[in-house]
């Protein structure tokens, strides 16, 4: 670290991140000139795979690490970096991201007329599996195209792992909630505290940055999906439904699929349902995968809704 104070402060979750900080640390070192200062922080969630010395050898910008004995979950990850950051905006930045040359500078930029929040959506990248090919692509495209025509009001919706806030926001709104201990919710909560506490949530397209997605396979992408579907119990607990659609599905034919999906799905696990499915899809047409996987993920989400699995239960 240096004495001189940043303009803006990168936060940096971490969990077995080793492989993955090189490519994000190469691209804070490769700004663009006049960048506005800024400073790094990466919180290491309780396993050390090599990133501690990775962090303690980087020399082209300031940077810290901050390191848990134990694995205390995203959440916590988050609000430690947070309270150590030094920086006006403060930027949350997942360790699977590749951002541009311009990434901080957009961050800033993006708060020039107001404190508020500030969004980058992700430009998934997928590894090339039977998953990718027949539906995370296109679901990836239709994500995007969807949070570029929410109104207003719902943008906080998509509140996630590239956003930014000023520092007037993290005083008022506080740390992320605990509450929030598997997959899923803790950022969609956060967004809506924001809009909540009287701060404008916005989408800018300057802030898509690439994201070497993670689930790249039905059977992580239905654990995931069932994780998120308890975890949206915690949000409405809170906060109540909050203008969202609801989470059990209205009565259509696919509909009904996605209910039976959700039966089974609770009955077998999430992992196991994605598993058959992969091995399915690699001898399937694609329409018909895609339909497959598209149940499976959306049957896994009810099923984690409407009973809350333990970790234990959805692995």
């Amino acid at each position: 670290m240096t004495d001189e104070t940043p303009i803006a402060s990168i936060i940096v979750p971490s969990y077995r991140g080793a492989r993955r900080l090189p490519a994000l640390l190469d691209s804070f070192a490769g700004q663009d000139g006049g960048t506005p200062a800024f400073e790094v922080i990466v919180v290491i969630d309780g396993v050390d795979d090599g990133s501690v010395a990775l962090l303690a050898a980087e020399d082209r910008f300031p940077v810290c690490s901050i390191v848990f004995p134990e694995n205390r979950g995203r959440v916590a990850a988050l609000n430690a970096g947070f309270e150590a950051a030094r920086g006006e905006v403060l930027i949350r930045c997942d360790d699977d991201l590749v951002p541009g040359d311009s990434y901080v500078a957009e961050h800033v930029a993006a708060h020039r007329d107001g404190d508020g929040g500030a969004i980058g959506l992700y430009l998934n990248q997928y590894d090339e599996t039977a998953y990718s090919t027949v539906y995370g692509r296109a679901a990836d495209k239709d994500f995007r195209a969807s949070a570029y025509r929410a109104p207003e009001e719902l943008r906080w919706r998509y509140w996630a792992g590239n956003c930014s806030i000023t520092r007037a926001v993290w005083e008022k709104v506080g740390p992320y909630d605990p509450a929030y201990r598997l997959y899923g919710w803790e950022d969609v909560d956060y967004g809506y505290r924001i809009v909540r506490a009287g701060f404008p949530v916005t989408i800018a397209p300057s802030l898509e940055t690439t994201h070497r997605v993670a689930a790249v396979t039905t059977e992580s992408r239905a654990r995931r999906a069932a994780h998120s579907g308890s975890a949206r119990r915690i949000f409405e607990a809170e906060h109540g439904d909050a203008g969202l659609p609801s989470a059990i599905p209205p009565m259509s034919a696919w509909n009904l699929l996605v209910r039976a999906s959700a039966v089974v799905t609770r009955a077998a696990g999430a992992a196991r349902c994605g598993r058959v499915v992969d091995r399915l899809i690699r001898a399937t047409a694609e329409t018909v995968s895609r339909k497959l996987v598209a149940l499976t993920v959306e049957g896994a989400a009810l099923s984690g809704y409407r009973a809350p699995a333990s970790a234990k239960e959805v692995f």
